[in-house]
């Protein structure tokens, strides 16, 4: 069954994003005063009179201005327009009505589409009477909020309930599931340094212009979920804003994008770290790839422009063993060399994260765990610790996701690091792991 869809859209700065965020009822999409800020879709579930339904937060949209960028922003709010079932217009009442209101307007009265003209920064009832100037818009449902102050918020949802169409369940068809966000779904964050080519990426692996794309480095502010199935897999791609170097993000607005991607980075199973082919491996590059090692995320490094580059038969070896050096602590991430322009290798891409994935989810079974690792052990003792032997009685392995062991031994604190890295290493060498990195935790029998 299919969810409704209801569209935010209105001109920028009218505070889309926070009647979003209001209604969905915590801060997703980035708030700021600048005009502008959201220029990409930015979806959520919610839940309201017993009726759920998709909420799209969209670009502000500004049909008198012809830059590449803002026209990108009125195609990506048209999107929306033709997804939803019911469209929130959203207007300011301080500021009243203006030519791109008009022009709004006309386009969504020519959508066909219930349209719910809200009247935004209507903060006190003495303010209630600007709303009579947009009855020139010529919309029946005329709603007077405050997104900031949260008023009207209630009125306005109602009216949006009563516009939700009652969808029946149906036969599914081909490439359709009975739930939009299924357990099993693999959820992949794309990170990397602006203008790498993460949005350019997800669109090659949809086979559409799902996400907005520019030359301009930090077009993607906010972090954007997308659903994609193929071969009776579904993956949760989530495009993050690029994360720049901390003396570089100045304003406001960058620090919330930093903070945005780190969260899509948390909330992902694999996290594919996308370095430009032009640039090597930068020190930026190596900041984001540490936040993925320190968040436990599988981990796939994506070479992106490789089409670009001179090659010959010594060039990938040679790339391989630059990225294996500046990213040590990401040994066991695969590297795929690929062209979001071209396409090149792309077609890869969900293999490897399907393998990646699996890594990263399995569970070993106790008894063949501690047989193998009584001989990793046996093949090289741990060193004494002040003068006493260590001693290891049994692991286990205490989660997935990622792959984290506990380690029962007599001195914990006489594992040296180097001991530590030997089992890491002979781990992964009878288990594979590949794209996952392991977590181990050495513990004293209980009672001592």
């Amino acid at each position: 069954m299919r969810k409704p869809v209801v569209a935010i859209v209105g001109r920028p700065n009218v505070g889309k994003s926070t009647l979003f965020n209001r209604i969905v009822g915590k801060r997703i999409a980035i708030v700021d005063d600048t005009p502008g800020v959201t220029r990409d879709r930015n979806y959520s579930d919610v839940s309201w009179d017993e009726k759920d339904f998709s909420l799209i937060d969209t670009g502000g949209f500004e049909p008198v201005k012809l830059d590449t960028l803002m026209s990108q922003v009125r195609e990506q709010a048209q999107l929306a327009i033709e997804e939803a079932d019911v469209i929130i217009f959203l207007t300011d009442g301080a500021e009243g009505v203006n030519p791109s209101d008009r022009e709004m307007a006309g386009l969504l009265r020519k959508s066909s589409k219930d349209v719910i003209l809200a009247v935004n920064k209507i903060d006190d009832r003495k303010h209630e009477q600007r709303v009579f100037e947009f009855n020139e818009l010529g919309f029946k449902d005329m709603v007077s909020v405050s997104a900031e102050h949260n008023i009207g918020i209630g009125n306005l949802m109602d009216t949006v309930s009563a516009h939700l169409p009652i969808l029946k369940p149906q036969a599914l068809s081909e490439g359709e599931g009975a739930e939009e966000y299924h357990e099993d779904i693999i959820k992949v964050a794309v990170i990397g340094r602006p203008n790498v080519g993460k949005s350019s990426l997800v669109n090659r692996l949809l086979g559409k212009k799902r996400l907005l794309v520019s030359e301009i480095p930090g077009t993607t502010r906010d972090s954007i979920d997308t659903v994609l199935e193929a071969d009776n897999k579904k993956y949760l791609f989530i495009d993050t804003a690029g994360i720049r170097k901390k003396a570089r993000v100045s304003q406001r607005l960058e620090k919330y994008s930093v903070i945005m991607a780190l969260k899509s980075l948390e909330r992902c199973d694999v996290a594919m770290l996308l370095l430009d082919a032009n640039d090597g491996v930068t020190e930026q590059d190596a900041k984001i790839a540490s936040y993925t090692n320190e968040a436990g995320r599988g981990c796939i490094i994506a070479i992106n422009k490789w089409d670009a580059v001179g090659k010959d038969n010594t060039t990938t070896g040679l790339y391989v063993n630059f990225i294996r050096e500046r990213l040590k602590f990401l040994s066991y991430a695969p590297i795929i060399f690929i062209s979001a322009k071209t396409g090149q290798r792309v077609k890869n891409v969900l293999p490897i994260i399907d393998d990646v994935f699996s890594e990263y989810s399995k569970k070993l079974p106790t008894p063949k765990l501690n047989k193998i690792f009584q001989e990793i052990v046996k093949h090289r003792p741990p060193p004494s610790f002040k003068g006493k032997f260590i001693k290891f009685y049994y692991i286990t392995q205490v989660s997935a996701k990622p792959p984290a062991f506990k380690i029962i031994v007599n001195h914990p604190e006489g594992v040296g690091v180097s001991y530590e890295r030997y089992i890491h290493h002979k781990l992964r060498e009878n288990f594979n792991f590949e794209g996952a990195p392991l977590r181990l935790f050495f513990r004293e029998r209980e009672g001592r």
